[in-house]
């Protein structure tokens, strides 16, 4: 029996906060169940090899799937690095990792290679799991489980709520987990939030077979697991926010040289670059393009509290952005690849825009009727790419091939290739 089997062995699938509905009518909801400590109380955070070889051992021979979950420090530290690992699996309890203390977790990874993981929202972890050796070769992602059966709300809280009945501890999410020691408070709910992990993806792999879209799920899980780590992003300094108000190429150059200053210094000092200067200041000071460093000074972002020196470096990055030659200023976009922005379909090609136009409404309808967000049936950017350049001679087979070729799974491909054919056609 599982644990949320054992602490309320009489809770059935709940459908409170909006999950889908019994076919036979739901019975009025009990009130949640609080959960405020974790079945066997906070384990100790295991922060040497030999604790953590005892972990290893402890959970190469639990049974079942294994719910893993990690804590980064978004905000507080540069990149994106786990600083605590929770897993939990029958036979074996519950583990908080330390990975500052064990970096290395592949030995960990290797027991559980042929174990099912489950975690929720699994794209957030994987990239920061597999920095410490831990890759899933099977996988179970509760959120994308309740995105497909159509759930309205699926955060893990919302989630273990509506369909287990129990109230997770809320409030420590986006805290400082790079902070030693850890909180008793922190490490309390950092245990509860892998305690009914598994109970969550038994459930819902219940109403996803009910609903008969559980073999759409697996596929889905399947294509995560599968998925190598992303491409490092293409000049990341274009994602400041606040970028649109900048239009000439020397002003992009100053926000170029002062995120790229920024990006060294926060990776030196192992903090957020937000921390070090905001973003709205690299836009004012490109908008701005201060002479001098009493210029900068005046500025929103750079004010009193900062140091001369601070001021000194920071000025230094705008005066090499004004020296540069024409032919190394950065372009005023990045190249696009595909189809323009929609926007522009009407002027540069007004059928593929009818056809877009159509196609959307044709998959939401289709989105609709089968209760999932329409982004998890098929991806706008694979809909807008098949619109705008569609295979010479429309049917079936063109269409799931060119589905396929742009990386939709079997089960997408089947249900939108014969809406997007009749679009395509119309």
């Amino acid at each position: 029996m599982t644990d949320a089997q054992e602490t309320a062995a009489d809770t059935p699938l709940r459908t409170t906060g909006g999950g889908p509905p019994d076919d036979g009518g739901a019975s009025a909801a009990k009130a949640p169940i609080p959960l405020l400590e974790p079945r066997e109380g906070i384990p100790p955070v295991i922060a040497d090899e030999t604790a953590l070889a005892e972990v290893v051992a402890a959970f190469a021979a639990g049974s079942g799937p294994v719910a893993v979950d990690a804590e980064r420090a978004s905000g507080y530290r540069y990149g994106q690095r786990a600083y605590l690992v929770q897993l939990r699996r029958a036979g074996a309890g519950t583990a908080l990792i330390d990975p500052a203390a064990c970096p290395d977790l592949s030995g960990l990874g290797a027991a559980l290679t042929d174990v099912e993981w489950v975690l929720h929202a699994a794209t957030q972890d994987l990239p920061c799991l597999r920095e410490i050796g831990m890759v899933p070769t099977r996988l179970f992602d509760t959120e994308l489980a309740g995105r497909l059966a159509g759930f309205p709300r699926v955060g893990l809280g919302a989630m273990v709520e509506s369909v287990l009945g129990f109230v997770l501890e809320k409030g420590h999410s986006a805290v400082d987990w790079s902070t030693r020691p850890l909180p008793e408070p922190w490490l309390r709910y950092a245990s509860l939030d892998v305690e009914l992990l598994v109970d969550l993806r038994d459930a819902l792999e219940k109403e996803l077979d009910r609903q008969g879209k559980l073999e759409w799920a697996l596929q889905e899980f399947d294509a995560i697991a599968s998925a190598p780590p992303a491409e490092p992003r293409k000049d990341p300094w274009r994602r400041t926010s606040g970028m649109h108000k900048v239009r000439r190429r020397r002003q992009l150059a100053v926000v170029r040289e002062l995120w790229q200053t920024r990006d060294r210094i926060a990776q030196r000092r192992d903090v957020s670059p937000g921390k070090v200067l905001s973003d709205a200041a690299i836009v004012e000071a490109a908008l701005s393009m201060p002479a001098n460093v009493h210029a900068l000074s005046a500025l929103s972002g750079f004010g009193h509290r900062m140091g001369r020196r601070q001021l000194e470096q920071w000025q230094s990055a705008v005066d090499r952005a004004k020296e540069l030659g024409e032919a190394q200023l950065p372009a005023p976009g990045q190249p696009v690849t595909g189809p323009p922005p929609p926007r522009a379909w009407a002027d540069k090609d007004p059928a593929a825009a009818a056809r877009l136009a159509t196609a959307r409404a044709a998959v939401s309808a289709l989105a609709e009727r089968l209760n999932m967000p329409q982004e998890n049936l098929i991806t706008p950017d694979t809909v807008r790419r098949v619109c705008w350049e569609p295979p010479q001679s429309v049917d079936a087979g063109s269409v799931a091939e060119a589905l396929s070729g742009h990386g939709a799974r079997p089960w997408q491909v089947e249900l939108v290739t014969p809406v997007l054919v009749a679009a395509l056609s119309a």
